[in-house]
C-alpha cells in the first residue's frame, strides 16, 4: 500500500515539473496533448483506477479534445478540453456516477481538497525507516488556523482601512524577505517560477490523487431513472406538495388531490395550446412564406428570437412539473398525454420558427457567434422536447433527463469543437459581401487564424451599404480598418517569432506559412 501511494506521489512530482516545463510562458498548444497524454498514462497505469469501458470513452474524448486544440487552436476547443478532462477525473476516480454534472462537480470537489489529501498520503510516506508522518501532523495541525486567519484577515481588510494598510504592509515586507531568502540560495530561478511548479503540483495532485470521500456518488446511486408511484405517508410531505399547497389551500388534503391536479393540467394544456396555435399560425403565414423586411426588421429578429427560445424551455419545465409523480399513473390521464404532446409538436414549429428568424438574420447582417449561437441553441430545444417526449411517453424520472442530455451536451460539444468557426466566419460573410450588412470591425477583431484571409480580401473589407441597416449608417474609415490589420499582422509576427515549439499549433503554423515566417 505504501509502495503505491509512493509511486502516485512520485507521479504528481514529476508532473508539477513537467506541467512548469510545458506551460512556462507558452501559449496552450501542443503542450496541452503532452501533458494529457500524461495524466492518461498514469491513471490507467494506476492499479486503483478500474479500467471501466466508461473510463475509456471518456479518456479517448479528452484526448480527442487535446488535439483539437492542436488542430483548430479555438476558445471552444479549449473550453471542450477543460471540460473533458474533469469529466474524465471525475468519472476515473467515482466510477459509479452516471451524470456528466455529478463527474464535473466531484472533479471539482477533488481539485479544491488536494491540500488536505495530499497531507494525508504524504504522511504515509517512508524515506527507509524514517516515517514522514510527525512532520505532516504537525503541517496538519498549522494548516487550519492560517487558513482561518487568511480567510479573517481579509474580511477585516475589507472593513477597515487602516487594517488594510498594515496588512498590505506586513504582507509585502514577508514576500520582500522570502524573495530575497529565496535569490540568494538560489540564484538562477525565479520565486514566480517556483510558485508556478507549486500550481503544476496542485492541478496534477488534483487530477491524480483521488478524493477518499464518496459520498457525493452515494447520493446520486439513489436517484432512479424510472418512475415509481410513491404513496405519500400521512404527515409526509414533499417540496412540490408543499409549494402546491401554498395556492390551492385544503384541496390538496382531500381525497380527489390528484384528479384535482389533473383537471387543472387539462384546462392548463388545452389553453397552452389554443394560445401557440395562434402564434404558430401567425409565424406560418407570416415568416414562413413571403417574408418582406420593413422597419427595424433586425430588432424585431432579435426580440422575437429571444422570447420564442425563453417560451420552450418554460414549455418544457410545465410540462415536467405536470409529469413528476403519480399523475403518470392516473388511469385517466391519457386525454393529458395527448394535450402535452400535441403541445411538444407546437414547440417544435416553434423552434422551426426560430431557426427561420435567424436565417433570415444572416441572410441581412451575416454570420457571427451569436446567430450561431441561436442555431446550437435551437438545436439543443429539439433535442429536449425529444426527450422530454420519451421521458413522458416511458414514465421516467428528470434524473434520467439530465443523464441523457448531459451525455448528448457533450457529444455535441465535441462534435462542434471540430469546426474552425472564426474562420467559417469569415469566409462566409467576405463572400456575401455585396448581398449583407457586415460589421468590418467584428470581423478584423476575430482571432488571428483569420489574419490569412483578410489579409487576401482587403478590398472587401468596408461597410456595406446594400441595405438599410444600423451598421450601414456608421462611417467606419477603411484605413482605420487596415491600419488595425496591419498592427494585428504585426504583432502575430513578433509573438510567432518568440514562441517555442510546446506552443506549436496548426493554426498559427497556417498563418506564418502565408506571410513566409519561419523558424
Amino acid at each position: 500500500m505504501k509502495n503505491k501511494s509512493n509511486l502516485l506521489l512520485l507521479s504528481v512530482l514529476l508532473g508539477g515539473l513537467l506541467f512548469t516545463f510545458l506551460f512556462w510562458e507558452e501559449r496552450l498548444a501542443f503542450n496541452l496533448l503532452i501533458y494529457s497524454i500524461y495524466l492518461l498514462a498514469i491513471t490507467f497505469i494506476n492499479p486503483d483506477v478500474i479500467k471501466s469501458t466508461k473510463l475509456k470513452i471518456y479518456g479517448l474524448a479528452h484526448l480527442l479534445a487535446a488535439v483539437l486544440v492542436v488542430i483548430n487552436n479555438s476558445d471552444l476547443a479549449l473550453v471542450t478540453y477543460y471540460i473533458s478532462l474533469l469529466l474524465f477525473i471525475g468519472f476515473g476516480h467515482q466510477q459509479q456516477i452516471r451524470t456528466i454534472f455529478t463527474a464535473f462537480l466531484a472533479a471539482i470537489l477533488q481539485i479544491v481538497t488536494v491540500p488536505f489529501n495530499a497531507i494525508k498520503r504524504l504522511s504515509q510516506v517512508s524515506v527507509g525507516k524514517v516515517s514522514l508522518n510527525p512532520f505532516f501532523t504537525l503541517i496538519k495541525y498549522i494548516f487550519i488556523p492560517v487558513i482561518i486567519v487568511i480567510f479573517f484577515s481579509c474580511l477585516y481588510a475589507a472593513a477597515s482601512n487602516v487594517f488594510a494598510h498594515y496588512a498590505e504592509t506586513i504582507l509585502t515586507n514577508i514576500g520582500d524577505f522570502l524573495d530575497h531568502l529565496f535569490h540568494f540560495f538560489f540564484k538562477d530561478l525565479s520565486f514566480e517560477r517556483i510558485m508556478h511548479v507549486g500550481l503544476g503540483l496542485l492541478l496534477t495532485g488534483g487530477l491524480l490523487l483521488a478524493f477518499l470521500d464518496k459520498s457525493l456518488e452515494k447520493a446520486e446511486l439513489k436517484c432512479k431513472e424510472q418512475l415509481v408511484r410513491m404513496r405519500r405517508r400521512i404527515g409526509q410531505k414533499t417540496v412540490w406538495y408543499n409549494i402546491a399547497e401554498t395556492f390551492t389551500g385544503n384541496l390538496l388534503t382531500r381525497k380527489m388531490a390528484l384528479k384535482t391536479e389533473y383537471i387543472v393540467g387539462i384546462i392548463s394544456f388545452a389553453a397552452l395550446n389554443l394560445l401557440l396555435l395562434m402564434l404558430n399560425t401567425i409565424d406560418i403565414t407570416t415568416l414562413w412564406f413571403g417574408y418582406e423586411p420593413s422597419g427595424n426588421f433586425s430588432e424585431e429578429l432579435h426580440q422575437g428570437t429571444n422570447s420564442l427560445i425563453l417560451s420552450i424551455v418554460m414549455a418544457m419545465a410545465v410540462i415536467l412539473y405536470y409529469f413528476r409523480g403519480n399523475l403518470n399513473f392516473y388511469p385517466k390521464s391519457k386525454t393529458l398525454r395527448v394535450l402535452a404532446y400535441a403541445w411538444m409538436v407546437q414547440n417544435f414549429i416553434l423552434v422551426i420558427s426560430v431557426f427561420i428568424r435567424d436565417a433570415y438574420y444572416i441572410e441581412f447582417h451575416g454570420l457571427t457567434h451569436k446567430r450561431i449561437g441561436v442555431l446550437v441553441f435551437a438545436t439543443l430545444c429539439i433535442i429536449g422536447l425529444a426527450t422530454v417526449y420519451f421521458k413522458v411517453a416511458k414514465q421516467k424520472t428528470i434524473f434520467y433527463l439530465f443523464k441523457v442530455n448531459g451525455n448528448i451536451w457533450f457529444a455535441l460539444l465535441l462534435t462542434f469543437s471540430f469546426i474552425n468557426w472564426d474562420v467559417l466566419i469569415v469566409k462566409y460573410n467576405l463572400n456575401h459581401v455585396d448581398a449583407i450588412a457586415i460589421d468590418p470591425y467584428y470581423l478584423t477583431s476575430l482571432s488571428e487564424k483569420t489574419l490569412p484571409l483578410l489579409d487576401k480580401n482587403r478590398s472587401k473589407i468596408h461597410p456595406s451599404v446594400h441595405n438599410d441597416s444600423e451598421i450601414a449608417k456608421v462611417y467606419q474609415p477603411e484605413a482605420d480598418l487596415m491600419r488595425k490589420l496591419d498592427q494585428r499582422i504585426d504583432y502575430f509576427k513578433e509573438r510567432y517569432d518568440r514562441e517555442s515549439w510546446l506552443s506549436w499549433n496548426l493554426q498559427d503554423w497556417n498563418t506564418a506559412e502565408y506571410f513566409g515566417l519561419k523558424k
